[in-house]
């Protein structure tokens, strides 16, 4: 109630009235919180905009612990979490937590509290059975099961406690299957439009983008001077092609507590998770075999908490679906071999008299004759061997080992002077913190290698690490009615200088159930692992980290993509164009070279700087009414960001030889990067010249009615005010305007029968991801449950469903068709 920032809850007892399948799902349903879902099982979590399918924004704590994949940057759903027997509580705080946490989140955070086996011993275990896919064609109705188990018990009265937990969840995960072009205009200069582009595009479709399509001089007619310039792609596969959907997670974590004297409590918790499933970043990748683990020792007292835990990370035989589209192709038949018989079938098609369209057709039977089709024993052993060559050139493989180290202590120093018999004011706080976190990749020659070896890039471990400290004074003023404080935090990571971030808040409570609050705060996102070292084969087009250790000399001599595929768009509608007679085809391109060369724009962008946010939040929260029934909290902010750390596409015209070509003579510059042989084609991370504004707020209203009933209604509102100096290179801010829910729940409403309904809804937006942009469709669910309680038996059912009008559809573009998931769960608790 009277903390100065917003903090969204989820108790026991919502949790059992959520009609959500798990806790996990259940945080939907929040006021200010977003979630969109690149799999069935791993949901993202954002607040306050600016969100994509892997974010480094918004931070995931078990019990304090950040339990993010190292390598990514951010948390695989809930694979590492609590299970839902083991789940007490669910905290959110929505916007920055940088200053206090000092971790990469300017977003917010989440932190799920575990159940204290000194509190709850005893056996319980949950099976949960249900259905998906229900009215979907193209896979028909699958099973969903999920089978949890805890034990906890005390050894030692008061001294010794501990509890396991093991969690198997089987399922069918959700399809992407967008078949948006994404290159509807790659041949408008010769008519080919739509179905009969044969450069065309689709979202879920892979090995036809755009590093595997290219400029074919083909006839358009019977005449020998009829030679036009075609784009022409290879023929990509379907995503339900290249991914088994089985979704699979096997989970499970132990637990040892010890109280050497009351309120002061040691503990160690390990924890490790082996699942399958589709994760999304630039690509969409099929995890298989990933292993995640993590050790944590905690110590907890009036006075001091501190904790350190070592995660650790292998990627199995994960692979990349682009990659593996790409290069089964490519194994079937190199590309240069493919143009020249699809080229060789075109051309014979047109002089036999079949027009264009036909002759296209014609030229790809042709070239893809032999071509390894799905659903053949050749074409899964393919699969196979590709999942196992480590490099994304030739092969799809994700092979990654990392782990994350980190340690903290926090210190309440004005408890411990007042225990240590200080007179030191009661109505004064004073808290002090430090924390050092360090990142470890075993370079894998694919994915990442070390820019500062011994002699050998894979010989040596990849190291990045930060350090950071914070010191937070506060006091209580006006007989206790306004709470003061202020935080200076500092951080120093490796590459960068020292940054600083303060916040200062107030809560002014006139009455013990009235409490309004300020606080304003900055916040700092230094570059994640991949962000700032990754150095990836992929697809032709080689994506590597923007710290200047990674990228060094690539900026300065390179030119954006966009101005690129402008440039080589103008050169081949102006050949096309071109109706002399007496030119060849080579001397109205080279013509066209010439003419619009201007259009080429060097790259602007530099190495990485750390993200930086400014925030400004109000909020009010009051428990109202007789008795307080009614809980309301509204809150408002205003932030400001720059320096967006985001991906640019740059390509370094190159010689023959494949020197890069530091030229001053744009011509001979124009001339390489018209051809692909001309590029060195590069992804880099930066940061964007923009300065954006956004603001937003949330209204969220709990009543508790008579007889046991539960209603709530939240609206949240989140906008995009304004950017400075737009250079297109911003992160997406991907958030819908308004978003609303609507609940009503009673857990024993007759008989120890109850019921939770829960309805959302949310207005479309625009969506920009590294796959795709474009329009997100609003839509609307509703959740339901019904549930029996048997306490003599210490047994629950519940019934429900999550989309139950099973209205399929996407939360963002690029992402799978998602549809209800019916289930049916027994959990049995005993003392």
């Amino acid at each position: 109630m009277q903390s100065p920032v917003t903090v969204e809850k989820l108790s026991a007892r919502a949790l059992r009235l959520t009609p959500a399948p798990s806790f996990f799902d259940a945080i939907e349903h929040l006021k200010g919180v977003q979630v969109i879902t690149p799999s069935l099982g791993f949901k993202v979590i954002n607040a306050r905009g600016f969100v994509n399918t892997t974010n480094v924004r918004f931070a995931q704590l078990v019990d304090g612990i950040d339990n993010q994949a190292p390598h990514i940057g951010g948390p695989i759903g809930n694979v590492l979490g609590p299970s839902d027997l083991d789940i007490e509580q669910v905290e959110v705080v929505p916007g920055t937590a940088s200053a206090l946490y000092g971790l990469n989140a300017i977003n917010g955070l989440a932190n799920f509290s575990t159940r204290n086996p000194f509190r709850s011993a005893g056996l319980s275990g949950q099976q949960k059975v249900g259905i998906n896919h229900l009215g979907d064609a193209a896979t028909g109705a699958r099973a969903y099961s999920e089978t949890s188990l805890r034990y906890a018990r005390v050894l030692v009265a008061d001294k010794l406690a501990f509890k396991v937990n093991g969690t198997l969840l089987r399922g069918y995960d959700w399809v992407a299957h967008d078949p948006t072009d994404l290159n509807p205009a790659g041949n408008a200069s010769v008519g080919l439009l739509g179905a009969d582009n044969p450069a065309r595009d689709p979202v879920n479709s892979y090995g036809n983008e755009s590093s595997d399509r290219s400029n074919f001089a083909l006839l358009s007619s019977p005449d020998p001077q009829s030679t036009k310039t075609y784009q022409v792609a290879r023929t990509g596969y379907d995503e339900q092609a290249l991914v088994d959907y089985t979704l699979r997670t096997l989970k499970a974590d132990a637990a040892l507590h010890y109280r050497p004297k009351p309120a002061t409590e040691l503990s160690y918790t390990y924890r490790v998770a082996g699942f399958d499933n589709v994760y999304q970043r630039s690509n969409r990748f099929r995890l298989q075999g990933y292993v995640l683990q993590q050790h944590a020792l905690q110590l907890l007292t009036p006075v001091v908490q501190a904790r350190a835990y070592l995660t650790q990370e292998n990627t199995g035989r994960s692979y990349n679906l682009r990659s593996m589209g790409e290069n089964l192709d490519r194994n079937f038949k190199p590309d240069d071999q493919w143009k020249r018989d699809f080229t060789a079938a075109w051309n014979a098609a047109v002089r036999a008299g079949q027009p264009v369209v036909q002759a296209q057709a014609v030229a790809r039977a042709a070239a893809d004759a032999g071509r390894y089709q799905p659903g053949t024993a050749l074409f899964g052993q393919k699969l196979g061997e590709l999942q196992d060559i480590n490099n994304w050139d030739v092969g799809a493989a994700l092979r990654v080992r990392a782990a994350l180290a980190h340690a903290e202590a926090q210190v309440n120093l004005a408890e411990a002077l007042r225990r240590g018999g200080r007179a030191f004011p009661a109505r004064l706080d004073l808290l002090a913190g430090a924390d050092h976190r360090t990142y470890v990749v075993v370079p894998d020659g694919n994915y990442f290698i070390n820019p500062n070896p011994g002699k050998d890039p894979l010989a040596d471990n990849l190291t990045y690490a930060k350090t950071g400290g914070f010191v937070q004074a506060g006091g209580r003023l006006l007989a206790e009615k306004l709470r003061l404080t202020a935080t200076l935090r500092a951080d120093k990571n490796d590459y960068f200088d020292v940054k600083f971030n303060p916040r200062f808040t107030a809560v002014f409570s006139p009455t013990q159930r009235q409490n309004f609050r300020l606080s304003y705060q900055t916040g700092y996102r230094f570059p994640s692992l991949f962000e700032g070292f990754s150095n990836v084969n992929s697809g032709q087009v080689k994506r590597i980290g923007g710290l200047r250790v990674m990228s060094d000399g690539v900026f300065e001599n390179s030119y954006l993509r966009s101005s690129i595929d402008a440039f080589t768009k103008a050169v081949t509608d102006a050949a096309n164009a071109n109706a002399s007679t007496t030119l060849t085809p080579a001397q109205k391109t080279q013509l066209a070279v010439e003419q619009h060369r201007n259009l080429l724009v060097k790259n602007p962008y530099t190495y990485l700087r750390p993200e930086h946010i400014r925030s400004l939040e109000l909020g009010y929260k009051a428990a109202l009414g007789p008795g307080g029934r009614l809980l309301a909290d509204v809150d408002f902010y205003y932030n400001s960001y720059r320096d967006f750390i985001a991906q640019v596409e740059a390509y370094v015209p190159q010689t023959s030889s494949g020197a890069p070509l530091v030229s001053a003579d744009l011509s001979a510059v124009a001339t390489a990067l018209n051809t692909r042989a001309g590029q060195a084609r590069y992804r880099l991370w930066t940061n964007s010249q923009t300065q954006v504004y956004n603001y937003g707020g949330s209204l969220g209203l709990r009543y508790e009615l008579p007889g046991g009933y539960l209603a709530g209604a939240n609206t949240t509102y989140t906008c995009l005010d304004r950017t400075a100096t737009s250079d297109g290179l911003e992160d997406g801010f991907n958030t819908p305007r308004w978003a609303y829910n609507l609940s009503l729940a009673n857990e024993n409403a007759y008989h120890n029968v109850g019921f939770g309904l829960n309805y959302r809804w949310q207005q479309g937006y625009y969506s920009q991801t590294f796959l795709v942009n474009g329009e997100v469709a609003a839509y609307h669910t509703l959740d339901a449950q019904l549930s029996y309680a048997a306490p003599a038996a210490g047994l629950r059912f519940k019934l429900g469903a999550s989309n139950v009008l099973n209205q399929y559809y996407v939360s963002y573009l690029g992402g799978p068709s998602v549809g209800g998931l019916y289930y049916l769960s027994m959990t049995y608790a005993l003392p």
